[in-house]
Formats: C-alpha cells, sequence, structure tokens
C-alpha cells in the first residue's frame, strides 16, 4: 500500500472512466466503419500501454470522435488491412517527433486552426451520424451528406424502421444532455452509458426493428497487417493519411493535455514523453490493426473529476475494458446502432467551438476567419487538405500581423513635411506606405521619420530609396531621412 497510497481513489476513478469509455470505443468504431471491437482493443491499448508510460499522469487516451472521419475515409479508399499500416506509421513518427523535442511546438499551432479542425470534424460527424439515426446509409462526401440532410430527416417519418431509429437515437441525445440536470446520486452512472443502456433496454423490450451492433470476438477483430500492405505507403494518399493522422492526433492529445493540466494540481505534462507515449500506443495499435488513439478529454476529465491521483486510474480502466471485450462481448449485440450514432451526434456537437467563437470574435475577427475557412474546406474537400488551408491561412494572418505599420504625415502648411513611419515595415505593407508618400506634396521638401520601425526588410528599404530618389529628382524638393540604421 505504500507504494498506491492513492490506490482506492484511482480504483474508483478508473470504474468511472471504464463506463465512460465503453460506449465511446463502440461508438468510435462503428461510426468507423470498422467491428466494434477494434474500438475496445484501442482502448485496452490506451490503458495498458500508453497508461504506463510517462508523459501526462492523469489523460486518458482512446479512439476518439475527432478521428472518426479521417478513418472512415480511410478504410473506405485503403481498406481495413491498409490501416493497420497508417496507424503504425504514425505511431513511430510520434516516437519520432517526440525523442526529436518537438512535442512542445505543437503548442504553437494556431488555436483557430486547431478549433476549426474541430468545428470541421464535428459538422461532418453529426451530419454522417444523423443518417444512421434515422436508419439510412450516408452519402460519400461531405457536402453530400449536407445536401440529402433534409430529404433524409423528413423521409423518416414515412419508415416505421426509420421512425424506431430516429426515436432511439434522439432519445439518446436527450438523456445525454439532460442527465447533468438530475441529482447527483443519480449521476454516479456517467450519462453517456445511461443512454445507451436504456436505449438497449428499450429496443429489445419492444423488438424495435433497428440495426444492432455486429461482434466477431475480440481475437477474431485483431488483424496484424500483411507484408503486402505495407506496400501502399508508397502512394500518395496513404501517405497524406499519415501526415493527417499525427498532426490531429498528436495537436488534439498535446491540447487535451494543456486542458487536463488545468484541472488538478499534481504534475504537470511533459510534452515531449507523452507525443512518445501517444506514438507507442498507436504503434502497438498499428500492430493489432486496431484504430488510431488519442488522449481524449472527455475521459480525461472524467478521470480528474472523479478523484484520481495517479496514473493507476488509467492503466485499471484499460483493464476493465480487456475483461468486459473478453468475458462479456455478446452484450454488444443488444446495442443499437441508432443509439451509438445519436451518441456521436453529441459528441460532434461538442466539438463546436461555439463560445470560442464569441470570444474571438470581440477582439479578434481574423481568428474568427481562420476558424471558419478551416472548418468550411474540411466540410466541402476533406480532413487533410482542409488543415492545410487552414494553417496556409494562419501564417498569411500572422504576417500580416507582424507586419503592423504606423504612417504619419504632419504637414503644418509651411516648411518641410513630416512623415513618420512606425512598427514593421515588410513587402505586405508596400502599397499602402507608397500611396501616401506618393501623395505628398511635390514641390516641397519631406522629412522621412524612420526611427520608430522595428524592423525594415529589403523590399521596403529599396523602395524608400527608389522613391526618395523620384522625390529629390527635382530642385527644391529635397527628401530628408532620418534613421539609426
Amino acid at each position: 500500500m505504500l507504494r498506491f497510497p492513492h490506490l482506492k481513489r484511482d480504483f474508483t476513478a478508473s470504474l468511472v472512466v471504464f463506463l465512460v469509455a465503453l460506449p465511446l470505443c463502440v461508438g468510435v468504431a462503428v461510426a468507423s466503419g470498422v467491428p466494434a471491437e477494434l474500438g475496445l482493443i484501442t482502448g485496452i491499448v490506451g490503458g495498458l500501454v500508453t497508461g504506463v508510460m510517462r508523459g501526462s499522469s492523469l489523460q486518458v487516451s482512446g479512439p476518439a470522435a475527432g478521428l472518426t472521419v479521417l478513418v472512415y475515409e480511410a478504410v473506405k479508399e485503403y481498406g481495413l488491412p491498409v490501416l493497420g499500416v497508417i496507424v503504425l506509421a504514425t505511431g513511430l513518427l510520434q516516437i519520432a517527433m517526440g525523442a526529436c523535442g518537438a512535442g512542445r511546438y505543437f503548442r504553437a499551432i494556431s488555436v483557430s486552426v486547431v478549433e476549426g479542425m474541430l468545428a470541421g470534424i464535428g459538422l461532418v460527424l453529426i451530419a454522417g451520424q444523423l443518417y444512421p439515426v434515422v436508419g439510412e446509409a450516408a452519402p460519400q462526401t461531405g457536402p453530400a451528406k449536407l445536401a440529402r440532410l433534409p430529404q433524409a430527416l423528413i423521409g423518416a417519418f414515412d419508415s416505421s424502421h426509420s421512425l424506431a431509429s430516429l426515436a432511439l437515437g434522439a432519445g439518446t441525445v436527450a438523456v445525454v444532455v439532460l442527465w447533468k440536470h438530475l441529482p447527483p446520486k443519480a449521476r454516479a452512472v456517467p450519462g453517456p452509458l445511461a443512454a445507451v443502456a436504456l436505449a438497449t433496454f428499450v429496443s429489445v423490450a419492444l423488438d424495435a426493428p433497428v440495426a444492432r451492433v455486429e461482434v466477431s470476438g475480440l481475437l477474431g477483430a485483431v488483424q496484424p497487417p500483411s507484408l503486402d500492405a505495407f506496400g501502399e505507403l508508397a502512394g500518395p494518399g496513404p501517405l497524406a493519411t499519415v501526415v493527417a493522422f499525427t498532426l490531429i492526433a498528436s495537436a488534439e492529445s498535446l491540447f487535451s493535455a494543456a486542458a487536463v493540466d488545468r484541472l488538478h494540481n499534481g504534475p504537470r505534462t511533459a510534452y515531449d514523453k507523452e507525443l512518445i507515449a501517444q506514438g507507442t500506443g498507436n504503434t502497438v495499435c498499428g500492430v493489432l490493426g486496431a484504430l488510431p488513439m488519442t488522449a481524449v478529454i472527455v475521459r480525461s476529465a472524467a478521470n480528474v473529476q472523479a478523484g484520481a491521483r495517479t496514473k493507476v486510474s488509467r492503466v485499471l480502466h484499460g483493464l476493465w475494458l480487456l475483461l468486459f471485450a473478453a468475458l462479456l462481448p455478446g452484450l454488444l449485440t443488444y446495442i443499437p446502432v441508432p443509439a451509438l450514432a445519436g451518441l456521436l451526434v453529441h459528441a460532434g456537437a461538442k466539438l463546436l467551438p461555439l463560445r470560442a467563437i464569441g470570444r474571438l470574435w470581440d477582439g479578434h475577427r481574423g481568428e474568427v476567419l481562420v476558424l471558419a475557412v478551416t472548418a468550411v474546406s474540411i466540410v466541402a474537400v476533406n480532413m487533410f487538405e482542409g488543415v492545410l488551408i487552414g494553417l496556409a491561412l494562419s501564417i498569411v494572418k500572422a504576417a500580416w500581423d507582424a507586419s503592423h505599420l504606423k504612417l504619419d504625415v504632419v504637414d503644418k502648411g509651411a516648411g518641410p513635411v513630416q512623415a513618420r513611419l512606425s512598427g514593421n515595415a515588410t513587402f505586405l505593407r508596400l502599397p499602402k506606405i507608397l500611396d501616401t508618400l506618393e501623395g505628398l506634396p511635390r514641390d516641397r521638401p519631406v522629412e522621412l521619420d524612420l526611427t520608430g520601425l522595428h524592423h525594415l526588410d529589403h523590399a521596403c528599404r529599396t523602395a524608400l530609396e527608389n522613391w526618395a530618389q523620384r522625390h529629390s529628382a527635382a530642385p527644391d524638393e529635397p527628401v530628408r531621412v532620418v534613421t539609426t540604421a
């Protein structure tokens, strides 16, 4: 007991996290188009492998809703065997990045891009999962999912099968949303588990005509990638998916770690070590042919709020998932798919950063533009290209902000015209600078004061020298440049 002074608290917290993780692991797997057991395997690895490693002591890893869309597209495009290779390569890349000290640099990624990424994922996830809610197959592309959604929802009222699915899915969302308003004793059971359990009970009791989870057994679901599958990495498509997996999984995990650090007073996250831990977990998941993992803020917050003190809680939660998957897999066959879809619709809605948009709108509207463009690009094109568009736009915005420049012109009607530049003069501001300077009187001397500049790039310097030569070409029109350079 001396080595585990917080065992009682960690044990209790592990049960809470297990009950939160169980329906989410299954739901993410089903939404990703893979066997339900693969979601459980990723959750098990997140507990038993990543859980014992150093990095962030209290955050919990497993399959995440944020990668559902990308995993579904990868499985559809390349097949389930190649998914294991992609996840394996992602893990090895994360380990290499952590070993090189790149973990802390993920904190430099624009928050607006990350929020936009999550918003885009949330929109695609909601649109895609509303189709299983009404018992229909979702279209392949994001725009098609949004375009056909009204027709699918209206058509649900014309079919008893679709109506039963819609009732179970909507009921699941309602229970999850309202659960937090119940008395504390009732909330001892996590809302997601209660919602799925209630939907399962109702569907079985009424023998509802809805789709249910298919189970093939834990060992049967394990599919280590074949040697032939590794050859697929030579193509640009799988390589782009590896990069996307690495970027999104790493950013989400490290942002989650920063959020979890704000929830407790224990040891802070070692970002490079956490990236290595996530990479190790993804490497093992890849070998087993399972889903990719990230640190998940929902499970991590539940772990902290349940009183966890050490990593023992997250290791034990992985053990409980293993015991359930090994001993009670048949229970999964009773779970209605619309209930899991409803659970993920709620998870997708929580990815929409509505509060963040409100805060940014007050003082950083340019960041709102980056967020919105990233989200729309993900919905309209795909995950990888949408994130690249967001990153490119954030870099352009940062360059524009960094080139902040103020140009003051003082003309007293007599004597020289005074023009003072302050800030950062870069080529991005050349049109503004030259338009103002070329509009100065041509028949009077000009005093150009550059002492307020923090930075003057080569393009601006050359342009100012050329302007000064032109303005001083005629008699009685000299330009006097004041500079500290």
